[in-house]
């Protein structure tokens, strides 16, 4: 048995309980857990708690990282899994905190597809195809990016991002402003028909202007 001696909230920004057990410090807990175990001062623990407080840190540690991550963005379960592999944790602490955060609906794949599909279609539209291929890569299950992008227009997109880049090729001729827009569009992902129909649109337009 070790007695606990001394437990102490550590300074700075990423505070921790120090736990001296005999007189050393022994262990640096997340502050959730040293409260929700109830240590005190004079409390004995066996080597057997103390591998049980070092695997319940772990665990929370891991769930912490995952929160601090999505609070920048929302993350798909495979980007959440990628950043705590990256961390070190190992894969019971990394199963722990997705199964809880599942549980609060903080991760959910078809959530953060719909919000990268609206976030995409508000500041950088794109097509279908490189929505799909966005949203593969983030490892989103293939039934969920069928549904999500299905309901992207990519006509209405095409025109939608031709027509804010066309506006600095008002002194371009035909040939120009065809090369420049078509590579614009193509690297939005677009399909040569639609990119083709889409620069004679606006074309036309500017003509009529």
């Amino acid at each position: 048995m070790a007695i606990i001696t001394s437990l102490r909230l550590g300074k700075g920004r990423n505070k921790k309980a120090n736990v001296s057990l005999d007189g050393k410090l022994a262990l640096n807990l997340e502050p959730e857990v040293a409260l929700k175990e109830g240590l005190k001062v004079g409390q004995e623990l066996s080597a057997s708690r103390i591998e049980a407080l070092v695997k319940t840190n772990c665990q929370q540690s891991c769930y912490d990282a995952a929160l601090k991550s999505l609070g920048y963005r929302p993350r798909s379960e495979y980007e959440i899994r990628q950043r705590l592999y990256q961390r070190g944790f190992d894969n019971n602490s990394i199963k722990e905190a997705l199964s809880r955060l599942k549980e609060q609906n903080l991760i959910n794949d078809g959530n953060f597809a719909r919000f990268w599909r609206d976030n995409r279609q508000s500041f950088s539209p794109r097509s279908q195809w490189l929505t799909r291929l966005e949203l593969k890569q983030k490892r989103v299950p293939d039934e969920i990016i069928e549904q999500v992008v299905s309901t992207i227009d990519d006509i209405e997109n095409a025109y939608s991002v031709a027509t804010i880049k066309a506006r600095g090729l008002t002194q371009c001729d035909y040939q120009s402003f065809r090369c420049r827009l078509g590579d614009h569009l193509k690297r939005r992902g677009f399909g040569y028909g639609i990119i083709i129909k889409t620069i004679e649109q606006l074309w036309q337009e500017r003509g009529v202007a």
